[in-house]
């Protein structure tokens, strides 16, 4: 496949339109003052996106009309979140996730 300056156009405009909504919000905020009850709006957005991902993936609607919940992902769920409380790492808590998981699919 040879690339032609069409797309190498192409892919420089795809970048701009993603990269130019993610940075510009940052240039305009800079120089202003946020009352508090937006920056404490905004404390609650990590944890709210953190919440759908991880619900998301609990939940197996692939099945039919009934939701019920992934039962190898809950399983590997909760001893993460019990490693995460106590370890408050992020690191410990991934690689924990990971031969969870691992150990989780090596048996069911």
């Amino acid at each position: 496949m040879t690339t032609t300056a069409y797309m190498v156009w192409l892919i420089i405009g795809c970048a701009l339109v993603t990269w130019l909504p993610r940075v510009i919000p940052f240039i305009f905020v800079r120089s202003v003052t946020l009352p508090d009850v937006v920056l404490k709006w905004l404390s609650f957005i990590p944890v709210c996106i953190l919440s759908a991902l991880v619900i998301e993936n609990l939940i197996d609607t692939e099945s039919g009309k009934v939701v019920t919940l992934d039962w190898p992902v809950f399983i590997t769920f909760v001893p993460t979140l019990i490693i995460a409380l106590i370890t408050k790492s992020l690191s410990i808590t991934v690689v924990a996730g990971v031969i969870i998981m691992a150990a989780v699919r090596f048996f069911m």
